[in-house]
């Protein structure tokens, strides 16, 4: 295992990148820029240093997660380093699983076509689109 040297605190877009919730920092920075992510309670600058014990919240696409900071890096790792740099809340969990066995209860009555649509079902399907933004 590689021994951390004690640290200040890092950058936020760093950690976030650091501890896998995004692939890029490039990615990271743009969700701090775009609300996406709360450093206790507030939104945050990519800058702002991270603290441990901090709580952070993350929405990246469907998925919600709020966690408490348990160890800083500013380097990325192997997944399992990464996930020992926070512990998700109870209450964020349940409810990640929660919204997850939702979307597949959702995409099971979902059947798709048996067939594409011919010329016709084509004409069909654009005159109801139509009506629709009527």
């Amino acid at each position: 295992t590689h021994e951390q040297p004690l640290m200040d605190g890092v950058r936020l877009d760093q950690w976030l990148w650091a501890a896998r919730f995004f692939k890029t920092r490039a990615l990271a920075r743009a969700a701090i820029d775009g609300g996406k992510v709360q450093y206790q309670g507030h939104t945050g600058k990519p800058g702002k240093r991270v603290d441990i014990g901090a709580e952070i919240s993350v929405q990246r696409g469907q998925e919600h997660w709020v966690v408490l900071v348990t160890g800083l890096a500013a380097q990325r790792r192997g997944a399992s380093e990464a996930a020992a740099l926070y512990a998700e809340t109870p209450a964020s969990e349940a409810s990640r699983a929660q919204r997850a066995l939702d979307r597949k209860v959702a995409n099971q009555s979902f059947s798709p076509p048996a067939q594409r649509p011919d010329r016709r079902d084509r004409g069909r399907i654009i005159r109801f689109q139509r009506l629709e933004k009527s």
